[in-house]
Parts: C-alpha cells; sequence; structure tokens
C-alpha cells in the first residue's frame, strides 16, 4: 500500500455500527407498560357512507342533468356545451335546478336562444320540477376551460 493510501484510509471518517435484529429484541422491555393510543381513524372508517340523494356530484339526477347538457352542440363549434367549458355550475335542490354558464362571446350568434335551450333540455330531464339559467360573463370563457376531449376533438392537442 502507498502512503497515499494510508493516508487517505486514515482521514476517512468511521462507519457507525448498523442496527441488529439483536439490539431490537434487547430493548423489547421500553415496551412493557407502552399502551396504544386508541386511532383516531377507527371510528371515521367504521362509518358507512350517506347514500347520495341523486341531486349532488354522482348522483342519478345530477347525472342526468349533465349528460342532457352534454346532447346540446354549440352551432358554430363541434362540441357539445359541457365539454367546450361553457357550463361553470349545475346546482339541485328539491328537483329545482339551476345551471350557470356562459357563451364563448357576448355576441354569440346564439345568445339568446341558447339559454332558452339548455333551460328546456334540462327541465325535460325526468326527476327536475323545474330549471334556470343564469348566463353569466364574469369569468370571460377561454378555450382553457375546454375538456381533453374537446381540445382533442378540435385539434387542440
Amino acid at each position: 500500500m502507498s502512503d497515499t493510501e494510508t493516508q487517505i484510509e486514515e482521514a476517512a471518517p468511521e462507519r457507525p455500527e448498523r442496527p441488529r435484529l439483536d439490539d431490537a429484541e434487547i430493548r423489547s422491555d421500553l415496551r412493557e407498560g407502552f399502551e396504544r393510543k386508541k386511532d383516531y381513524l377507527d371510528g371515521f372508517l367504521s362509518q358507512k357512507p350517506e347514500p347520495l340523494s341523486g341531486e349532488e356530484p354522482g348522483g342519478a339526477l345530477y347525472e342526468a342533468v349533465i349528460d342532457a347538457l352534454k346532447d346540446i352542440y354549440d352551432p358554430e363549434i363541434p362540441v357539445n356545451i359541457y365539454d367546450l367549458g361553457l357550463v361553470y355550475n349545475v346546482e339541485i335542490s328539491g328537483g329545482h335546478t339551476i345551471v350557470t354558464m356562459t357563451l364563448t362571446t357576448p355576441h354569440c350568434p346564439v345568445a339568446e336562444s341558447m339559454p332558452g335551450e339548455v333551460e328546456m333540455r334540462v327541465a325535460a330531464v325526468p326527476g327536475v320540477g323545474s330549471a334556470e339559467v343564469n348566463l353569466i360573463w364574469d369569468p370571460p370563457w377561454d378555450p382553457q376551460k375546454m375538456s381533453d376531449e374537446a381540445k382533442l376533438e378540435l385539434g387542440m392537442l
């Protein structure tokens, strides 16, 4: 061995000894008298989920309304208004449905007829007693609101 190699070995820090299973067994006396605390998730995990009323996202009536919205297409763009990102919110309470939506621009040629068509189609869904459309302009629509399927259909992906 050269002098340089000897100096490097002497300068290297000592590595600590790795723990062994035998050491863990010796320390088992510390576990005596140790009481495991009650798991705070036990009660939560044992609860059964509340059944959906159908009016919230994931419920049958809500999904039927979304399907009705997906049947309405923008006349200028071959994509439905839901995937186009024109529908901002759907609220259902006791069968009364409120759809909050926008249009691509305030000067859209269907600005007068589209809200009426949405209201009519949503009101025709079984279980919906009445439908209302709130047409808003803030936040304005932009292409980033479109679903990936719509972007793919329009060649934007």
